[in-house]
């Protein structure tokens, strides 16, 4: 019991206070920075600033930086069963003080702030937010973020791996990719751009007769190398032997076009593929849920438009 009693007494002493037991019903649903906790009590920072470390230093309250600023909380999911029922009695009492009713609706107010400048901003940004966005985290921010949806278990084929790009994006996402390419050169280059990822292992082979057994994936890609393969049908056809029934294929290529000049300038075989070819040898690997979809242009670009189809593994 007297060994209990100290603390039990540090933290009456910290709730003794009303302007402190007011801060304490403000970060008890928000956090909020000690700017916005001024405007709320109507107390000078220094104030303010020293309630919240004599809070702090009893466990009543926590604080996480964000940027130059430092925002506030009431941390209840981490206090003791003690220090709960303590603030349940507390509280009661301060949630019936005059000025409680005055604090929540300056609240109100300084949480509807954040939302007005939030609306101001991309309200004057709205035409411009692409360009910002674009600079501020790249193009293929959306894109890679989008990766998250994959399965963390799987293991996923990144055929035609070229340089690596693609496994690399995968690699955090998934359990393994195997990456599979038949140019040394290329192969040599992956390797050393996956240096560190340890989930990715390099094979080199022919995507006609792939190095990868029966099942092994969960999923597969093959962005914009097809258009190199002699024999896409049979490309097609290993990828779906590599899958587990229910695995899914995705393909990214060129559309249809009339750029002669890549064959002899890039050494491409085929000028891009239609939906129906496509759908036809995803149909012969026995591949089902076929579906074609054009790529939005990217207005960079000075290439062909691409696709994405994707099919499974019946």
């Amino acid at each position: 019991m007297s060994a209990s009693a100290p603390a039990i007494f540090d933290r009456m002493s910290a709730l003794a206070d009303a302007t402190r037991s007011r801060l304490l019903l403000l970060l008890e649903r928000h956090e909020l920075t000690v700017g916005e906790l001024c405007q709320v009590l109507q107390l000078p920072q220094s104030t303010v600033s020293r309630h919240l470390k004599l809070l702090g230093d009893e466990g009543w309250v926590s604080a996480r930086a964000e940027g130059t600023s430092r925002r506030y909380r009431m941390p209840a999911d981490r206090m003791d069963a003690g220090a709960r029922q303590l603030w349940q009695l507390v509280r009661t009492e301060v949630a019936a003080l005059p000025g409680t009713a005055q604090d929540a609706e300056r609240l109100r107010t300084v949480l509807a702030q954040r939302s007005t400048r939030s609306r101001e901003f991309f309200s004057s940004a709205a035409g411009e937010w692409d360009r910002l966005r674009a600079e501020l985290f790249g193009r293929r921010a959306d894109l890679v973020g989008l990766l998250g949806l994959m399965d963390e278990a799987w293991t996923v084929g990144d055929l035609g791996c070229g340089t690596g790009q693609i496994a690399q994006s995968l690699a955090p996402f998934v359990r393994r990719v195997i990456a599979v390419d038949s140019s040394p050169a290329m192969l040599e280059a992956a390797r050393a751009r996956l240096e560190g990822c340890d989930n990715v292992e390099t094979r080199e082979g022919e995507l006609e007769a792939l190095p990868i057994a029966d099942g092994e994936l969960d999923a597969a890609v093959a962005f914009l190398v097809l258009h190199y393969v002699a024999e896409p049908g049979e490309a097609l056809a290993q990828a779906a032997r590599a899958l587990r029934p229910g695995g899914r294929l995705l393909i990214v290529d060129m559309m249809p076009h009339d750029r002669e000049e890549y064959r002899q300038a890039m050494g491409h075989v085929w000028q891009g593929f239609e939906a129906a070819r496509m759908e036809g040898w995803m149909a012969e690997a026995g591949l089902g849920a076929f579906r074609y979809v054009p790529l939005p242009p990217d207005p960079a670009a000075k290439g062909p438009g691409l696709f994405a189809a994707s099919a499974r593994r019946m």
